[in-house]
Protein backbone atom coordinates (compact mmCIF):
# COMPACT_ATOMS: atom_id res chain seq x y z
CA UNK A 1 0.00 0.00 0.00
CA UNK A 2 1.40 3.39 -0.99
CA UNK A 3 1.90 6.25 1.44
CA UNK A 4 -1.02 8.16 -0.13
CA UNK A 5 -3.29 5.11 0.21
CA UNK A 6 -2.34 4.74 3.86
CA UNK A 7 -3.06 8.42 4.43
CA UNK A 8 -6.44 8.10 2.71
CA UNK A 9 -7.31 5.08 4.83
CA UNK A 10 -6.52 7.01 8.03
CA UNK A 11 -8.42 10.04 6.78
CA UNK A 12 -11.46 7.87 6.07
CA UNK A 13 -11.29 6.45 9.62
CA UNK A 14 -11.19 9.95 11.10
CA UNK A 15 -14.03 11.02 8.81
CA UNK A 16 -16.26 8.27 10.19
CA UNK A 17 -15.27 9.01 13.78
CA UNK A 18 -16.32 12.64 13.33
CA UNK A 19 -19.68 11.64 11.88
CA UNK A 20 -20.27 9.14 14.70
CA UNK A 21 -19.39 11.76 17.32
CA UNK A 22 -21.76 14.21 15.70
CA UNK A 23 -24.60 11.69 15.83
CA UNK A 24 -24.06 11.31 19.56
CA UNK A 25 -23.87 15.08 20.05
CA UNK A 26 -27.03 15.77 18.07
CA UNK A 27 -29.07 13.31 20.15
CA UNK A 28 -28.72 15.56 23.21
CA UNK A 29 -28.63 18.92 21.39
CA UNK A 30 -31.88 19.96 23.07
CA UNK A 31 -32.15 23.59 24.15
CA UNK A 32 -29.01 24.59 22.24
CA UNK A 33 -31.30 24.99 19.23
CA UNK A 34 -32.64 28.15 20.89
CA UNK A 35 -29.26 29.89 21.27
CA UNK A 36 -29.16 33.39 19.81
CA UNK A 37 -26.75 34.55 17.11
CA UNK A 38 -24.89 37.19 19.18
CA UNK A 39 -22.51 35.74 21.79
CA UNK A 40 -24.23 35.89 25.18
CA UNK A 41 -21.18 37.03 27.14
CA UNK A 42 -20.23 39.65 24.56
CA UNK A 43 -16.53 38.93 24.16
CA UNK A 44 -14.22 37.38 21.59
CA UNK A 45 -10.98 35.40 21.76
CA UNK A 46 -8.30 35.35 19.08
CA UNK A 47 -6.08 32.35 19.68
CA UNK A 48 -3.94 29.66 18.05
CA UNK A 49 -5.23 26.60 16.20
CA UNK A 50 -2.89 24.33 18.24
CA UNK A 51 -4.81 21.16 19.14
CA UNK A 52 -3.65 21.36 22.78
CA UNK A 53 -5.63 24.56 23.34
CA UNK A 54 -9.32 24.28 24.22
CA UNK A 55 -10.70 27.80 24.72
CA UNK A 56 -14.02 26.41 25.95
CA UNK A 57 -12.18 24.83 28.87
CA UNK A 58 -9.45 27.36 29.64
CA UNK A 59 -11.88 30.29 29.41
CA UNK A 60 -14.97 28.58 30.82
CA UNK A 61 -17.12 28.79 27.70
CA UNK A 62 -20.35 27.08 26.79
CA UNK A 63 -21.96 27.09 23.35
CA UNK A 64 -23.26 30.55 22.58
CA UNK A 65 -21.02 32.39 25.06
CA UNK A 66 -18.31 34.00 22.92
CA UNK A 67 -16.68 34.21 19.52
CA UNK A 68 -13.47 32.18 19.16
CA UNK A 69 -11.28 33.06 16.18
CA UNK A 70 -8.39 30.69 15.52
CA UNK A 71 -5.44 30.64 13.15
CA UNK A 72 -1.83 29.49 13.17
CA UNK A 73 -0.22 31.39 16.05
CA UNK A 74 -3.37 33.31 17.03
CA UNK A 75 -2.05 36.22 14.97
CA UNK A 76 -3.84 39.48 14.20
CA UNK A 77 -3.94 38.81 10.47
CA UNK A 78 -6.16 40.80 8.12
CA UNK A 79 -8.73 38.00 8.25
CA UNK A 80 -8.66 37.81 12.05
CA UNK A 81 -9.27 41.56 12.26
CA UNK A 82 -12.08 41.21 9.69
CA UNK A 83 -13.75 38.70 12.02
CA UNK A 84 -13.25 40.88 15.10
CA UNK A 85 -14.72 43.91 13.36
CA UNK A 86 -17.82 41.90 12.38
CA UNK A 87 -17.94 40.45 15.90
CA UNK A 88 -18.28 43.93 17.39
CA UNK A 89 -20.12 45.87 14.69
CA UNK A 90 -22.88 43.37 13.96
CA UNK A 91 -22.86 40.99 16.92
CA UNK A 92 -22.04 43.20 19.86
CA UNK A 93 -18.82 41.90 21.40
CA UNK A 94 -17.32 44.54 23.67
CA UNK A 95 -14.04 42.97 24.89
CA UNK A 96 -11.38 40.99 23.06
CA UNK A 97 -8.62 38.63 24.20
CA UNK A 98 -5.49 37.84 22.18
CA UNK A 99 -4.07 34.56 23.50
CA UNK A 100 -0.85 33.01 22.22
CA UNK A 101 0.79 30.04 23.94
CA UNK A 102 4.09 28.52 25.01
CA UNK A 103 5.78 25.88 22.85
CA UNK A 104 4.09 27.28 19.74
CA UNK A 105 4.98 25.69 16.42
CA UNK A 106 5.10 29.15 14.82
CA UNK A 107 8.39 29.76 16.64
CA UNK A 108 10.03 26.77 14.93
CA UNK A 109 10.40 28.16 11.43
CA UNK A 110 10.64 31.38 9.43
CA UNK A 111 8.94 32.57 6.27
CA UNK A 112 12.10 31.73 4.38
CA UNK A 113 12.15 28.14 5.66
CA UNK A 114 8.54 27.32 4.81
CA UNK A 115 8.72 29.08 1.46
CA UNK A 116 11.76 27.03 0.52
CA UNK A 117 10.11 23.78 1.64
CA UNK A 118 6.90 24.51 -0.29
CA UNK A 119 8.80 25.54 -3.41
CA UNK A 120 10.08 21.96 -3.65
CA UNK A 121 7.18 19.87 -2.30
CA UNK A 122 3.62 20.24 -0.98
CA UNK A 123 3.82 17.04 1.08
CA UNK A 124 4.23 17.14 4.87
CA UNK A 125 7.81 17.93 5.93
CA UNK A 126 9.72 16.46 8.85
CA UNK A 127 12.05 18.01 11.40
CA UNK A 128 15.07 16.73 13.31
CA UNK A 129 18.13 18.17 15.02
CA UNK A 130 19.28 19.52 11.66
CA UNK A 131 16.05 21.39 10.99
CA UNK A 132 13.14 21.04 8.59
CA UNK A 133 13.38 18.95 5.44
CA UNK A 134 11.12 17.58 2.74
CA UNK A 135 10.59 13.83 2.69
CA UNK A 136 10.35 14.06 -1.10
CA UNK A 137 10.96 16.95 -3.42
CA UNK A 138 8.39 17.01 -6.19
CA UNK A 139 5.34 19.07 -7.00
CA UNK A 140 6.24 22.26 -5.15
CA UNK A 141 5.05 25.80 -5.82
CA UNK A 142 6.51 29.31 -5.57
CA UNK A 143 3.09 30.64 -4.52
CA UNK A 144 4.27 30.67 -0.89
CA UNK A 145 6.41 33.69 -1.78
CA UNK A 146 3.17 35.70 -1.86
CA UNK A 147 2.14 34.74 1.69
CA UNK A 148 3.26 36.22 5.00
CA UNK A 149 3.11 33.27 7.39
CA UNK A 150 3.31 35.53 10.50
CA UNK A 151 5.89 33.39 12.24
CA UNK A 152 6.92 34.20 15.82
CA UNK A 153 10.46 35.07 16.91
CA UNK A 154 9.52 36.21 20.44
CA UNK A 155 6.25 35.21 22.09
CA UNK A 156 5.89 38.28 24.29
CA UNK A 157 6.69 40.65 21.45
CA UNK A 158 4.22 38.91 19.16
CA UNK A 159 1.40 39.42 21.69
CA UNK A 160 2.26 43.11 22.02
CA UNK A 161 2.49 43.46 18.23
CA UNK A 162 -0.89 41.83 17.67
CA UNK A 163 -2.71 43.85 20.34
CA UNK A 164 -1.13 47.00 18.95
CA UNK A 165 -2.16 46.10 15.39
CA UNK A 166 -5.76 45.50 16.47
CA UNK A 167 -5.98 48.69 18.54
CA UNK A 168 -4.41 50.81 15.78
CA UNK A 169 -6.78 49.51 13.10
CA UNK A 170 -9.07 52.26 11.77
CA UNK A 171 -12.13 49.98 11.97
CA UNK A 172 -11.61 49.13 15.66
CA UNK A 173 -13.26 51.55 18.12
CA UNK A 174 -10.95 52.89 20.82
CA UNK A 175 -13.46 51.92 23.55
CA UNK A 176 -12.94 48.17 23.03
CA UNK A 177 -10.36 46.78 25.49
CA UNK A 178 -7.97 44.18 24.07
CA UNK A 179 -6.20 41.93 26.58
CA UNK A 180 -2.92 40.13 25.87
CA UNK A 181 -2.20 36.69 27.37
CA UNK A 182 -0.03 33.61 26.87
CA UNK A 183 -1.48 30.18 27.62
CA UNK A 184 1.05 27.91 29.34
CA UNK A 185 0.69 24.45 27.79
CA UNK A 186 2.45 22.86 30.80
CA UNK A 187 0.21 24.35 33.53
CA UNK A 188 -2.98 25.34 31.73
CA UNK A 189 -2.71 28.88 33.11
CA UNK A 190 -3.26 32.15 31.29
CA UNK A 191 -0.34 34.53 31.87
CA UNK A 192 -1.02 38.20 31.25
CA UNK A 193 1.40 40.27 29.20
CA UNK A 194 0.94 43.60 31.03
CA UNK A 195 2.48 45.74 28.28
CA UNK A 196 0.05 44.31 25.73
CA UNK A 197 -2.99 44.76 27.96
CA UNK A 198 -1.84 48.28 28.83
CA UNK A 199 -1.65 49.18 25.17
CA UNK A 200 -5.02 47.53 24.64
CA UNK A 201 -6.85 49.61 27.26
CA UNK A 202 -10.14 51.20 26.31
CA UNK A 203 -10.00 54.97 25.80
Amino acid sequence: MTKNNLLQKETSKVHQEVLDANENYAVNFGEKKDLGLPPARKFAILTCMDARLDPAKYAGLSEGDAHVIRNAGGRASDDAIRSLVISHKLLGTAEWFVIHHTDCGMTLFTDEIIRDLLSKSLSTASVDQNGWKNVSEEGGSKEANNISFLTIADQTESIIEDVRRIKDHPLVPSYIPVYGYIFDVKSGKLIEIPEATKFGEAT
